[in-house]
């Protein structure tokens, strides 16, 4: 934040170095400018402190919210929960046939159960009879 300070304190030495006089249009515009570009330098110090207190204040509550889980759930071991979770196999209950779409040859899956109603293409939004019989 100094750099800005800095910098506007050069634009302040330079306008009375120039001569510049708050009387003249273009005196009073420079001055003014110069007394904005302080402000914001005051308001972006005043915000970049108020960041890194809530910084602060979100870790605070990051470390309490690990204590809780903590306390909550037990310590946990996520390699071991990983392992856990690639030895499960996943079993689909839910058999599917393969359709083609009568109307726009579109691939569709079909749960078996379902294969005696009728369906609507998603894609072309057409009917579609399922029951058809397979030939022996």
């Amino acid at each position: 934040m100094e750099h800005l300070y800095e910098r506007i304190s050069y634009l302040q030495g330079l306008a009375e170095g120039l001569g510049i006089e708050e009387n003249s249009k273009e005196g009073k515009l420079l001055l003014h400018i110069i007394d904005a570009l302080e402000d914001f330098a005051d308001a972006i110090d005043d915000l970049s402190f108020e960041q890194e207190e809530l910084g602060e204040y979100v870790e605070y509550i990051d470390e309490d919210l690990t204590d809780v889980e903590d306390e909550v759930f037990g310590e946990c071991d996520y390699e071991d929960d990983l392992e856990d979770y690639d030895e499960y196999e996943f079993e689909d209950d839910i058999d599917y046939v393969e359709l083609e779409c009568p109307h726009c040859q579109e691939t569709l899956y079909i749960e078996e159960d379902l294969l005696h109603e009728d369906a609507t293409c998603p894609n072309c939004l057409e009917s579609i009879v399922c029951c058809e019989e397979e030939e022996e």
